[in-house]
């Protein structure tokens, strides 16, 4: 069988439009795959430490497992993967490492336009390849949604000694007011592609 037969047959049991895009559907790009995963390694390690730090020490040292471990986890994995790793939001809390980019800016505007028509904020994500003075770089945001373990530090009303420790820790702290359901900010990767 000649391959203009196997097309007619194919074009015939298959309408050519829908299994074109579904093919295209089903494959995800292996760097999405990669990032995905290393944001899941990131996010289960750094839930884990606070949820363990919420209940055996309280909010104030979640905070600071947050101040200093997030980043440190953030670096392990940079180190470990070759990717760029790191947290941000359109509410910064760290000034000085998470405030967002351009790039990452209009990204998280688009997550919060998803959101209020409806999309789900636990699969959503956005990837892109983004031309810089460096080269070309694969860039990767993965939606961090509000849960109700966020409130206790980034809710609409903290309790005193919280808010203190936070305005101690972070001079000019814009993470708070959110609810439940909110993006809360997200995961940021990104990877050079010279010399791939």
């Amino acid at each position: 069988m000649n391959n203009s037969h196997l097309f007619t047959i194919l074009a015939t049991l298959v309408p050519l439009a829908p299994f074109a895009g579904s093919v295209y559907a089903e494959v995800e790009d292996p760097r999405v795959t990669e990032a995905k995963a290393i944001v899941q390694e990131f996010g289960t390690a750094l839930m884990g430490e606070l949820t363990t730090a919420l209940q055996t020490e309280g909010p104030i040292a979640a905070i600071e497992i947050c101040r200093h471990r997030a980043p440190a986890i953030a670096e392990e994995l940079s180190e470990r993967t070759g990717w760029e790793v790191g947290r941000t939001s359109l509410k910064t809390r760290n000034l000085a490492t998470n405030t967002p980019d351009a790039w990452e800016t209009h990204v998280l505007e688009q997550f919060d336009a998803r959101r209020a028509a409806g999309e789900d904020i636990q699969p959503m994500a956005h990837a892109a390849v983004i031309a810089d003075e460096d080269g070309e770089r694969f860039r990767f945001m993965k939606a961090i949604p509000t849960v109700d373990l966020c409130l206790t530090c980034h809710g609409q009303t903290l309790a005193p000694e919280i808010a203190a420790a936070i305005d101690a820790a972070y001079p000019g702290d814009q993470a708070r007011g959110y609810e439940t359901g909110m993006v809360r900010g997200a995961f940021s990767l990104s990877k050079s592609l010279s010399g791939e």
